[in-house]
């Protein structure tokens, strides 16, 4: 495959969440996955959505966002019929260059424990699981 990657923009949210739901990641259409929440999260110079497509078809997305201390990649998804191909590296990789440049020196990433593909992806991207951290949230809204 040749891959074709390049920064999405909101004329392509039908082809994120498709993505997403085909990938099994579960969204909040009404909240933060919203068109419009996605649409206002693309227009921030601090964050980037990356697609990858063979030809026409979206086979891969991840996000790349920058707090101004860390860099964050989220939401990495790719087609299950397209697993294994070493795909996911090319997003995070994307994701890092662009982190990069806004003056990242620590990217880091969520992943569910049961999420053993996105573990080993990770890990074989030179990432470090840090098994004393504890996430909590405080949400708006169960779609947030």
């Amino acid at each position: 495959m040749a891959a074709n990657l390049r920064q999405l923009t909101i004329d392509d949210y039908d082809a994120v969440i498709n993505l997403w739901l085909g990938a099994g990641l579960p969204i909040k259409p009404k909240g933060r996955d919203s068109r419009p929440m996605m649409a206002k999260e693309m227009a921030r110079d601090y964050c980037a959505y990356f697609g990858l497509y063979d030809d026409d078809l979206m086979v891969g997305v991840g996000i790349a966002n920058y707090d101004g201390r860390r860099g964050w990649i989220n939401r990495v998804a790719i087609d299950p019929d397209r697993r294994g191909e070493r795909l996911a590296r090319l997003i995070i990789t994307a994701c890092e260059e662009f982190l990069k440049g806004l003056g990242s020196v620590v990217n880091c990433a969520l992943i569910e424990e049961i999420n053993s593909p996105s573990i080993s992806c990770f890990q074989n991207a030179g990432y470090h699981h840090e098994p004393v951290i504890l996430y909590f949230t405080s949400r708006s809204s169960p779609d947030a």
